[in-house]
């Protein structure tokens, strides 16, 4: 165990500490990790760990160094996960087949889709795509097998519309 020399000033309070080295620890994985995201995820972790464990830290010598090398641990490990990742990924590639990009009407049916209220696109995606019943459309989404027969009414008028529109404007 650990203990404080008692002729060392008190540590700081935790935030303080925070406030001062979370910056320059986040921007150290950055470089390392090259993703902006992950460094400060991974440097948050390693202060929560600090912060659980704050009396024994505070304690040391160099609390920022131990924050600094439990952030570099975790970074070391998220990209040995990642490298394990892409090497089976590259394997499996092998083994698929190439499958083609959508097409430009795919991709012009998924942006009207998108334009659909939130109930008509999934009564139209579960109906046309999931060869799902108004029935069990209607038990699924829990409303009234006419609230489903609108939904999908509506749906395919504002689709027709934007899909009509869409050539017309192409």
């Amino acid at each position: 165990m650990l203990v404080r020399d008692m002729s060392m000033p008190e540590p700081p309070p935790f935030a303080e500490f925070y406030g001062a080295h979370f910056q320059r620890i986040a921007v150290q994985l950055y470089a390392y990790l090259g993703d902006h995201a992950e460094a400060q995820d991974l440097t948050q972790e390693a202060f929560c760990r600090a912060f659980e464990r704050w009396p024994r830290v505070a304690g040391y010598a160099d609390p920022a160094g131990w924050v600094r090398r439990v952030a570099w641990n975790l970074a070391t490990s998220r990209l040995r996960r990642l490298q394990t990742a892409v090497g089976f990924l590259a394997r499996q590639r092998g083994r698929e087949e190439h499958v083609d990009g959508p097409t430009p009407d795919r991709v012009v049916l998924v942006e009207a889709l998108a334009q659909l209220p939130a109930a008509q696109r999934r009564a139209l995606v579960l109906f046309h795509l999931a060869q799902l019943g108004v029935a069990e459309i209607a038990e699924e989404e829990r409303v009234a097998e006419g609230t489903v027969r609108c939904w999908l009414t509506r749906g395919r008028a504002r689709l027709a519309a934007q899909l009509t529109a869409e050539v017309w404007h192409a």
